[in-house]
C-alpha cells in the first residue's frame, strides 16, 4: 500500500497543472482576469457546460479546444485512479481481515493480550522476544492498526465480551494478559476468561491496591500494579543503585545472547533424582542455577550443591541462550 500516497500525489499534481495551464492560457490569450481565467478553466475541464464568460477569439477557441481534450482526459484519469484506490483499500482491508482470521484460527497454546496501551505494548514486546504466538484485542482502531503495522496479530473488538474472547481462540489459549484501562474491565475479563477456559494462566494489571485481592479471587494468577512497582523501583534506584542495576541487568539488559529461563525436569530425563553437584550444571553446561521451584510451589533460592531435583521441578537458570536450550532438552529427556 506504499504506492497509494504516491498515486494520490500524482493525481493532485496533474489536476493542479491542468488548472494552472488553462488559467495562464486564458490570461495570456484573452486577457482574462486571473479569477475569471481560473473559473473558465475549471468549468471547461469539469464539462459543466456553463458557456464562455465572454466571446472567445479564434486563438482562444483553438486553445480551449486543446484544453478540453487535455483537461477532460486528465479528469477522467483522476476519477479512475481515485476509484481504483478506493477499491484497493476495500479489498486489502477485506483480505487483510480474512488473513488475520485464518491465522488466529490456527493458533494453539497462544497468549491473548487484552488492551494495547503502554503496559499491553510492553507485554507484546516481551512475548515477541520470547518467540511465542499471541494475539492482541483492543477497542481502539488506532491501536489495532499500530499492532498490525508492527507485525502482530490484532483484532478490533471489546475484550470484555465473551464472543470476542472466543473469536481469538480462548479455549485453545495458554494464557491471557489483561491490561485494559480500568480495574473493573480487567476484573470482568478475568472472570469471563476463567469461565471460558479454567486452565488458562491469567495475568492482570491494576491501578488501585484495593483491586488486587479482588482480581486474585476472580482467578488471576498474577496481579501487577505498574505505578506502585515503578515507585518502588525509583526509590530503590536511589537507595540501592547497584542492586537496581543488577536487577535491570538480569531482566532486560542481559544482552542478546544471555537470558534467564525456567526449565522443567521431566520424568524421562536422566537428571531426575540427582543433585546439582552430580549434574555439575555450571561446569558442564555453562549455566547458573538461581533457584529451584518444586511441584508444590515452594521456591529455594541459591540452592546448595547437594540440592536434589526431582521430576516436576523447575530450575530457574541463567546463561547463554544456546546453552539454556541444550539444558532444557536434557532435562526434558530429548537430547540434541
Amino acid at each position: 500500500m506504499d504506492h497509494l500516497p504516491r498515486r494520490l500525489a500524482l493525481i493532485a499534481i496533474a489536476v493542479a497543472l491542468t488548472l494552472a495551464f488553462g488559467t495562464i492560457g486564458f490570461v495570456w490569450i484573452e486577457d482574462y482576469p486571473v479569477f475569471d481565467a481560473f473559473y473558465m478553466t475549471l468549468t471547461t475541464v469539469a464539462t459543466v457546460g456553463y458557456g464562455e464568460i465572454r466571446t472567445l477569439s479564434r486563438a482562444g477557441r483553438i486553445f480551449n479546444s486543446f484544453l478540453i481534450l487535455f483537461g477532460v482526459t486528465v479528469m477522467l484519469l483522476a476519477v479512475g485512479a481515485m476509484t481504483q484506490t478506493v477499491i484497493e483499500l476495500e479489498l486489502n482491508q477485506f483480505f487483510g481481515k480474512r488473513r488475520i482470521r485464518n491465522m488466529i484460527d490456527k493458533l494453539k497454546d497462544h497468549f491473548i493480550i487484552c488492551g494495547f496501551g503502554r503496559v499491553g505494548r510492553g507485554a507484546a514486546d516481551e512475548l515477541r522476544k520470547a518467540g511465542v504466538p499471541f494475539v492482541v484485542i483492543d477497542h481502539s482502531e488506532e491501536r489495532v492498526e499500530r499492532a498490525i503495522r508492527a507485525g502482530m496479530l490484532a483484532v478490533l473488538a471489546d475484550a470484555t465480551r465473551d464472543q470476542a474472547l472466543q473469536d481469538v481462540g480462548i479455549d485453545r489459549a495458554r494464557g491471557l494478559v489483561a491490561t485494559l484501562a480500568s480495574d473493573a474491565d480487567n476484573l470482568f475479563v478475568i472472570l469471563s476468561a476463567k469461565a471460558l477456559n479454567s486452565k488458562l494462566h491469567l495475568s492482570a494489571r491494576v491501578d488501585e491496591e484495593t483491586s488486587q485481592e479482588k482480581l486474585r479471587r476472580a482467578g488471576a494468577d498474577f496481579v501487577f500494579a505498574p505505578y506502585n512497582s515503578t515507585g518502588h523501583r525509583m526509590a530503590q534506584a536511589l537507595l540501592k543503585p547497584h542492586v537496581h542495576q543488577f536487577i535491570d541487568f538480569t531482566t532486560s539488559g542481559v544482552g542478546p545472547d544471555v537470558g534467564i529461563e525456567q526449565v522443567r525436569v521431566s520424568t524421562k530425563s536422566s537428571f531426575a533424582d540427582r543433585t546439582l553437584a552430580q549434574m555439575n550444571v555450571q561446569h558442564d553446561h555453562g549455566v547458573i542455577v538461581l533457584a529451584i521451584r518444586n511441584a508444590a510451589g515452594q521456591m529455594a533460592f541459591n540452592p546448595p550443591p547437594d540440592a536434589k531435583i526431582v521430576a516436576g521441578d523447575h530450575l530457574i537458570v541463567m546463561g547463554e541462550l544456546d546453552r539454556l536450550q541444550k539444558l532444557e532438552q536434557l532435562l526434558a529427556g530429548t537430547p540434541a
